[in-house]
């Protein structure tokens, strides 16, 4: 069993997420939330090329700003980890 590496308590949640990437990636795109921590949130969504490093203002119901891709995950869906900047 692997260790559990996150350094703050996630909560679950739901609801839309807005995406907006920066750079030549300009459309907007929603995404569902998974949980979200005081830094960072996770999001289930149809863009693979939303990959580590990427820079998104996003919005959702607990907080907006500023966040970048630090993983994304493609099996059966496409999540990503994002660290609020």
């Amino acid at each position: 069993m692997s260790s559990d590496r996150r350094r703050e308590v996630r909560q679950p949640a739901s609801g839309q997420v807005r995406l907006y990437p920066e750079g030549p990636m300009a459309a907007s795109l929603d995404a569902s939330l998974v949980d979200v921590s005081p830094f960072g949130f996770r999001a289930v969504h149809g863009e693979s090329t939303l990959v580590t490093g990427v820079v998104v203002a996003f919005e959702h119901p607990f907080a907006a700003g500023r966040a970048r891709v630090v993983w994304t995950r493609i099996a059966d869906r496409i999540e990503s980890g994002f660290m609020v900047l």
